[in-house]
């Protein structure tokens, strides 16, 4: 870890590159922001981080509402699956050896040690070239045009590993996949279904095998390294369908046309928890398509099954409240608050249920739990968005605007959201305490706006 590599971003920029990438994302909308979708694969990231070589380091894991199969690492320890990549796999072992493999980059430093020599890298120089790439969707073209320009040196999706470094992550991510608990064979059988299907439609290969090349001795190779490992015992992955079809019902953009893909399968041969995990994504579809009744019916059948699994009682809550049973969804979720305290989806839910007739009792109290959450979750918009809704039905409108300022920040509009808070400050009906508040928050985004502007001008 002395390698010269490891000098070419301080911890502070490290984590001031993170930070501001998050921002870009949010800023794109090309982040999945719903709570459930994101804690299994935090939980999924955190698990494998907790037996790598660095479990002491910082790491971000996001997923990205990109349908193409790709995923990538950048500094800071920000790992970022796709939607595609996420819906292509058939196992949670499958995605969770691409997620080892990209902590594997972070940890062994290829991020940096392929430019360290760049010395002329700035973070908001990268974040400005990020933002261009993301703004042209991303794709191999875009990315090119970055890299031509010889300034864009942040993220693994502009960098070219070598072949050491991929076999390195392949070694060090399947060690960690399989320390983990997940089957060692993950990695190998996901990257070995992506090849096969590239020659069986006959087209250009997915993203993922542009930015990590796999060659037939590359899985060999991967594929006898997870033999010489113990088998995992993985359980029947129910979580990982539940997570697979919520994210694919969620991000469809028909609804209707995920109701019949989940019909489609559900006609196939599966097995318990594949075929929960279907019916799930089934009844989110069918809710969204405004099929009350049989989403309903669906919900109840799992409920019944499994009755203490939280994403079914959750979706149930989010239905009684759409289809107009507020009080029903009311009571199950401040069951769920009471027992689980801090949930984050059960608190984002919960506020939710609270709000929905806009009755100000009712908004006072989620404005009251919200605040308590933004304590545990300082870099989440949606929440802070929440937040500011509950606070505006419940009357308070300096603690509305301060969670909107909050909210712009976190999407990347810093002009945006000192703003507000400098709008804020006019008002004479302040207390001491809230101006002091206030002004602490807003001298903080000014100083960070600040170090923006100086940094881009050392570099212009």
């Amino acid at each position: 870890m002395g390698n010269s590599a490891s000098t070419i971003l301080s911890d502070r920029e490290e984590e001031e590159y993170a930070k501001g990438l998050i921002r870009q994302l949010h800023a794109y909308e090309l982040l999945v922001d719903d709570p459930l979708v994101t804690a299994y694969f935090d939980d999924m990231g955190f698990r494998l981080v907790s037996h790598s070589d660095r479990p002491d380091k910082l790491f971000t894991f996001v997923v990205m509402d990109e349908p193409n199969v790709n995923a990538f690492a950048a500094p800071g320890g920000v790992v970022a699956l796709h939607s595609g990549l996420i819906l292509a796999a058939e196992s949670e072992s499958e995605v969770a050896g691409v997620v080892s493999h990209e902590i594997a980059h972070v940890t062994q430093l290829h991020l940096y040690r392929a430019f360290e020599k760049a010395r002329s890298m700035t973070i908001p120089i990268a974040l400005a070239m990020l933002g261009m790439i993301l703004a042209a969707g991303g794709d191999g073209e875009a990315i090119s045009g970055a890299l031509m320009s010889g300034q864009a040196v942040s993220a693994q999706m502009q960098i070219n590993f070598t072949r050491h470094n991929e076999i390195e992550a392949d070694r060090i991510g399947i060690r960690t996949l399989s320390e983990a608990g997940y089957d060692p064979e993950g990695m190998a059988s996901f990257f070995s279904k992506l090849n096969r299907l590239t020659r069986l439609n006959g087209e250009g290969p997915p993203e993922f095998l542009r930015t990590h090349p796999v060659t037939v001795n590359r899985v060999a190779e991967a594929r006898d390294r997870a033999n010489n490992l113990p088998a995992a015992d993985i359980g029947d992955g129910l979580n990982f369908y539940l997570a697979q079809a919520r994210l694919r019902a969620l991000i469809a953009d028909d609804p209707g046309e995920a109701v019949q893909w989940f019909r489609n399968e559900l006609e196939e041969d599966h097995d318990q928890a594949r075929s929960d995990g279907l019916n799930y994504g089934l009844a989110i579809a069918l809710q969204r398509d405004l099929e009350y009744a049989e989403a309903e019916t669906l919900l109840e059948q799992l409920i019944e099954s499994n009755a203490g699994h939280l994403a079914y009682q959750l979706q149930m809550a989010n239905l009684d409240t759409e289809s107009g049973q507020s009080e029903s969804a009311i009571e199950r979720m401040k069951g769920l608050y009471e027992d689980f305290p801090g949930n984050h989806a059960i608190t984002m839910q919960y506020a939710s249920s609270l709000l929905h007739e806009e009755v100000p009792e009712r908004a006072q109290l989620a404005s009251d739990i919200l605040r308590s959450q933004t304590l545990r979750r300082q870099e989440d918009p949606s929440l802070f968005e929440l937040y500011a809704r509950a606070a505006n039905v419940a009357g308070d409108e300096v603690r509305s605007t301060e969670a909107i300022a909050e909210s712009y920040f976190l999407r990347g509009g810093i002009s945006e959201a000192i703003e507000q808070l400098e709008r804020l400050t006019k008002d004479s009906t302040l207390d001491y305490y809230e101006r002091s508040r206030i002004e602490a928050r807003l001298t903080e985004m000014r100083r960070e706006a600040g170090e923006e502007l100086d940094r881009e001008k050392e570099n212009t």
